[in-house]
């Protein structure tokens, strides 16, 4: 059993650090969520996962994970109560945490996959906010997230919370600067768009011109300071978000989520998906009894289900 002395666990320890992150090639992802997707995708890429910490009684909770790195080849390591909180910085530590190799996916490699639809972080500093746009961008079926400029490590153990093991379902790349990366993505065929509070054209607008039918990178600042002045005027549109009420502004990750599914949404639709939905639905009215059929079509308008 390793304890906070061994020199693995030490070793480990400096993963918390970005600097050694960098260095190592190297992340620490904590908790079961995040375990179980790791664990995943190492069938899918090995050596992706390199090393299991586990304590006593997180083993007895989450036998499943343990034999599923087994079987994966990934080793696994008991460990103590101790060790495992030399391995957190969460304030309850959760006695699971792998240790994981850094993707080395290129920006490059990500562009020439043709993506439809690309999330952009552009100097946003907050680890939380990083980590729930990866989330969101896999949610909504995007195809990567890039972090341009001086912006927060995504392998920052907050950030990798955050994403709730949506880090290993989709590429996740850094670029130092975001004006060549602006270059890159239109040259990739994508219409760049800025969101940004002042602008003319809003969502609505922007959905109804089919402009978000095209293949699409969104571009998404920090909260404090939202995006540098230079990145918006390289972009195709700048956008806001309308607000229909009295709320001042949205949040980053609300904003990104919204834009992000509005664009899927729009992706959908052109693809014929909404199309086939509403096949789908009409076909189940036109086959119901009369009676049925009209409660069907009543129910559907107001977004809820009849009664069977």
């Amino acid at each position: 059993m390793l304890t906070e002395r061994s020199a693995r666990i030490a070793s480990a320890h400096r993963l918390l650090r970005r600097s050694r992150r960098a260095e190592a090639g190297e992340f620490l992802a904590e908790g079961a969520p995040a375990v179980t997707e790791a664990i995943g995708s190492a069938r899918e890429n090995p050596g992706a996962i390199l090393e299991l910490f586990v304590t006593e009684a997180a083993a007895a909770k989450h036998v499943h994970l343990v034999r599923a790195a087994y079987a994966a080849g990934v080793q696994v390591s008991q460990v103590t109560e101790r060790a495992a909180a030399a391995l957190s910085d969460a304030v309850t530590p959760q006695g699971i945490v792998v240790r994981c190799a850094i993707p080395d996916t290129e920006p490059t490699a990500l562009l020439a996959g043709s993506p439809q639809l690309l999330a952009v972080l552009v100097q946003t500093k907050d680890p939380g906010n990083a980590g729930t746009v990866i989330r969101l961008a896999d949610a909504a079926g995007a195809d990567g997230v890039i972090l341009a400029g001086d912006a927060v490590d995504p392998f920052n153990p907050k950030a990798v919370r955050a994403s709730a093991g949506s880090l290993f379902h989709l590429p996740v790349v850094r670029v130092t600067d975001p004006v060549a990366l602006i270059r890159a993505l239109a040259e990739a065929g994508l219409s760049v768009l800025a969101t940004t509070g002042t602008a003319t054209l809003d969502l609505d607008r922007a959905g109804a011109d089919g402009i978000l039918d095209l293949p699409t990178a969104w571009l998404f600042g920090s909260e404090a300071h939202g995006l540098p002045e230079d990145v918006v005027t390289r972009a195709d549109e700048s956008v806001r978000v309308p607000i229909y009420g009295r709320a001042e502004s949205l949040n980053l990750a609300t904003a990104a989520a919204i834009c992000l599914y509005a664009s899927a949404g729009a992706h959908r639709r052109a693809a014929g998906h909404g199309a086939d939905e509403a096949a789908v639905s009409e076909a189940a009215v036109s086959k119901a009894p009369a009676s049925e059929a009209k409660a069907i079509g009543t129910a559907g308008s107001l977004g809820v289900q009849a009664d069977a």
